[in-house]
């Protein structure tokens, strides 16, 4: 715990301007965001007596071991600097709403040359024109189905519009007159682009007008004697009177609004929002958060508007945003929302009228999601903080391991062999921590040595993490005194001295141990001053290795010849699902209902299914190889093209320089760099099928 006076900075180094200020833990992370009018005031009220502030800014501040900031001119960007702060750093102290679920999305591929209805969650792509949140997928195809009378719109996917087309046969809704068709020439693609806006304009809360037209239609049919035109007619009009009756008028003045009601408690909140568009309910949707930082409902509004509102553009963005409580700076989030939509839009606390009733509503599901979701929190936390008691108290841990690295290797017959590092944060898996490596100290296949060479490369990394920092200096050797482990690598058992590197292996691993290509999945660079997680920074609480008590032996040698004695290391051995633990000759049984165990097991598995997934990838990689990966300056293009014009590896091999050169793009330098890494490289074996022992010939694909 830190003293938050050793890192207050003197009154007169803060300005008193706008600006956006950061809080850093001892590691560099940053772990708090906030903004504020005048610096001074704001950074200067984190440094009061301790006892005044409020437990969870107390914590944060203890936490925190530096705070810095960045001046701003305006307040706007001030709001707009926290949001992409908040959004970059992941700050642990910050309230971030998450969703309680993935809402489906009413969506029109308007982006496509025949735009397709169809149902869509997740991410938002440009050109795709969306309707929703909606509560239930189902909802959604029942009011397609119903549209699709009027607004016959493809709704099938890529593979089956392309097979009707090929075929000249449409699908079911073709010959049924919901869908107009397109696939087989039907109509035109500016009729059915026109369709698609019609579908889109509808949705959009433009109802009266089509509904308008079709009774209008339908009576001239009905004065023509066209009583069959005027039935289909009448039947259309029908559903789409049903399609809007599934969301009531609930506005009578069309309006379009959002709505935000919050539910809290002293530890969590809950959010829901009402999407109202044309005076109709068109989405709902709910979030929750633990109230990490002291937050009043004010504050919780806020943040829940830059969440809400901080990817969206144009119409996504409401000319009415009605909420229970206005933020601290009303007028700077107002300007900001206007900035997002390019229009004016209104801020405020419904006061009478249905607008109020209609915020009772949802004030009144955002109460109901509390209590449900707290009820689902409970059982999570309960089932997880047993899980990591029951390890602690087996292992005999002084405190709940709350970071637990797992690592596994994985090869094929002793090929590509490599290693991978999943990490659990409180019973959790935190993916954007895996680490994967590859095994290059020696070759073949041996799981003991890899897992040594694995530990030792992470944790001498981690070492040098905090001597770079600061955290951790390597005392000098006194006089006849042995340098620290960390200094001077152990001398290998001679059983454990690694043949000379193999020419596919490349150079052999640098004096210190590390190795540049031990990868993350982000591609993190490791850049360590802007607040990002760096690699191998992070002590974990404890080690799981999978495999038995020759790995965790392994593991256990790697952390004391560097001088770590702090991390506690076990092995879970798959055969009898035994937990393993250095110098104890009888493994620790945890029953099978365990969470403990439970838990144990997870993370294992885990690590398995991350290394096997990188030894397949780099197995693929390997085959599909060729010598011309090895020309300089030689791109896919071209390679491409040479392999086109000639056919196959093999008779590029064959071919002169002169024959090379007629390449289009291929200049004689090139082509002599060609011919000669193609000389260089050695033919590979002929294939042989095992079934009729045929000689196959080198394939076509560029491989060899």
């Amino acid at each position: 715990m830190a003293d938050p006076s050793s890192y207050r900075p003197s009154p007169g180094q803060i300005p008193d301007s706008p600006g956006v200020y950061k809080f850093r833990d001892e590691h560099r992370r940053v772990i708090y965001v906030g903004k504020a009018k005048n610096l001074r005031q704001r950074v200067a009220s984190y440094f009061q007596d301790l006892a005044h502030l409020h437990p969870r800014t107390r914590t944060m501040v203890t936490t925190a071991a530096s705070v810095e900031w960045t001046v701003v001119s305006t307040e706007v960007e001030a709001l707009q600097l926290e949001y992409t702060w908040i959004k970059e750093f992941d700050p642990r102290f910050n309230v971030k709403y998450r969703d309680d679920k993935s809402y489906p999305y009413l969506a029109v591929t308007l982006n496509e040359e025949f735009p397709r209805v169809q149902v869509m969650r997740g991410a938002k792509k440009k050109g795709v024109r969306y309707f929703g949140p909606y509560g239930h997928a189902w909802a959604i195809r029942e009011t397609v189905d119903l549209m699709l009378r009027v607004f016959p719109v493809r709704t099938c996917s890529a593979g089956v519009f392309k097979n009707a087309a090929r075929t000249g046969r449409p699908c079911l809704l073709g010959y049924i007159d919901k869908c107009s068709a397109p696939c087989v020439g039907r109509v035109t693609p500016e009729e059915h682009r026109a369709l698609a806006e019609d579908f889109c304009d509808f949705m959009a809360g433009r109802t009266g007008t089509y509904i308008r037209r079709l009774e209008k239609d339908m009576m001239q049919a009905a004065e023509e004697m066209e009583y069959e035109r005027a039935a289909r007619l009448r039947d259309d009009a029908g559903a789409l009177k049903r399609a809007m009756e599934k969301s009531a008028v609930v506005l009578a003045d069309a309006t379009d609004a959002d709505l935000i009601a919050v539910a809290e408690d002293e530890l969590e909140a809950a959010l829901q929002i009402f999407h109202v568009r044309g005076g109709r309910v068109r989405g709902q949707r709910g979030w929750v958060t633990d109230k990490v930082e002291a937050v009043d409902t004010a504050g919780l509004v806020e943040h829940a508007l830059q969440q809400l509102y901080g990817e969206e553009r144009g119409d996504a963005v409401p000319k009415e945003v009605l909420v229970p409580a206005l933020p601290e700076d009303t007028e700077a989030v107002s300007q900001w929302l206007a900035e997002r939509r390019g229009a004016q839009v209104s801020l405020r606390i419904p006061q009478r009228g249905d607008k109020k009733d209609l915020m009772t509503t949802v004030q009144r599901n955002a109460q109901q999601a509390l209590g449900l979701h707290k009820t689902k929190r409970a059982s999570d936390l309960t089932t997880r903080s047993r899980a990591l008691e029951e390890i602690a108290e087996a292992l005999g841990l002084d405190a709940a391991p709350l970071r637990i690295e797992c690592y596994d290797i994985s090869h094929l017959q002793g090929d590509d062999v490599v290693a991978s590092m999943v990490v659990f944060e409180d019973g959790l898996a935190r993916k954007s921590e895996y680490r994967r490596f590859q095994i290059k100290g020696f070759e073949g296949q041996d799981d003991v040595r890899s897992m040594h060479e694995v530990i030792g490369r992470r944790f001498k990394r981690y070492l040098q993490e905090k001597e770079r920092t600061g955290e951790w200096e390597q005392p000098p050797p006194a006089s006849g005194e042995a340098p620290h482990p960390a200094q001077v690598p152990p001398a290998p058992h001679p059983a454990q001295v690694p043949p000379a590197p193999h020419p596919a292996q490349g150079a052999p691993l640098p004096a210190d141990g590390t190795d540049p290509r031990d990868t993350d999945p982000r591609g993190d660079d490791g850049r360590e001053d802007d607040g990002r997680p760096k690699r191998f920074a992070y002590p974990p609480q404890l080690v799981v290795v999978d495999g038995g008590q020759p790995q965790v032996a392994a593991a256990r040698r790697a952390l004391d010849e560097l001088g770590i004695d702090d991390i506690a290391v076990c092995g879970l051995a798959k055969r009898l699902e035994e937990v393993w633990l250095p110098d104890d000759d009888d493994p620790v049984v945890l029953p099978r209902s365990s969470e403990g165990l439970y838990l144990l097991q997870r993370v294992r598995d885990e690590a398995h299914r991350f290394a096997i997934t990188y030894q397949r990838s780099k197995r693929a990689k390997r085959i599909r190889s060729s010598p011309l990966d090895d020309v300089a300056g030689l791109g896919e293009t071209r390679k491409q093209a040479l392999i086109k014009h000639f056919g196959s590896v093999k008779k590029l091999r064959q071919a002169t320089i002169e024959e090379i050169c007629q390449v289009p793009g291929i200049g004689r330098r090139t082509a002599e760099s060609v011919a000669a890494a193609l000389a260089a490289a050695a033919p590979a074996a002929p294939a042989v099928n095992t079934a009729t022992g045929e000689i196959m010939e080198e394939d076509d694909g560029g491989t060899s």
